[in-house]
């Protein structure tokens, strides 16, 4: 059914209802004038939108503490909270200083981690478990300058992967923490980084059959 929208409003507020938990109703007295206009008002039909506009509350609303009483009153605390590191991509950390005796990261936790990497595969070999990926190019050219820009993107984090350019157009990177004898999380954000490096110009032309 349709609402009938009033075509005027008062200037006084004529009455105020706030609907606190469970319904309950607190009702405030006004002067008899404003009651008077009240009934006058109630003979023309319910008023469905209220008063508009904003008012300072009436002193009989700040002795009930209405405001303690609702959702988002003014004393809510907020707080921003900032992802701790863990949560946050393995390409946004940065590398860590590897103590000598920490142990190298369990098959497991790789496999794991293995699943954040994009092209990237474990490689058990004598020295200790590996990340391992490798690039098909266009051509020898290509494949140098993605040796750069992976130079580029990982020299600030101090922790290099081992790289090889192979039959003129592939690239083979290898990342591995040589001190402690396989794998740490260092490894994996490295590879991340590296997934962010843009190859799409460097990669072998499709061909276009006619």
């Amino acid at each position: 059914m349709a609402a009938t929208v009033p075509t005027h409003f008062p200037s006084s507020i004529l009455f105020l209802r706030l609907s606190l938990h469970r319904h309950r109703v607190t009702e405030f007295p006004f002067p008899t004038q404003s009651r008077l206009s009240l009934r006058t008002r109630a003979a023309a039909g319910p008023d469905l939108l209220g008063d508009f506009g904003a008012r300072d509350p009436f002193p009989q609303e700040l002795e009930s503490n209405f405001a303690e009483k609702v959702l988002g009153n003014v004393d809510t605390e907020h707080k921003i909270l900032i992802p701790n590191v863990s949560a946050l991509s393995l390409a946004k950390q940065d590398c860590a200083p590897i103590p000598p005796l920490q142990p190298p990261m369990s098959i497991d936790d790789a496999q794991k981690l293995l699943k954040k990497v994009i092209g990237w595969r474990l490689l058990e070999e004598e020295d200790g478990v590996k990340l391992q990926c490798v690039w098909k190019l266009r051509d020898f050219k290509c494949g140098v300058e993605l040796i750069n820009r992976i130079y580029q993107v990982v020299k600030a984090t101090g922790h290099f992967p081992n790289l090889h350019l192979e039959d003129s157009n592939q690239v083979r990177a290898q990342l591995w923490t040589a001190s402690i004898g396989g794998l740490s999380m260092n490894d994996f954000i490295v590879a991340a980084k590296i997934d962010e490096i843009k190859t799409s110009d460097l990669a072998p032309r499709k061909r276009i059959w006619a």
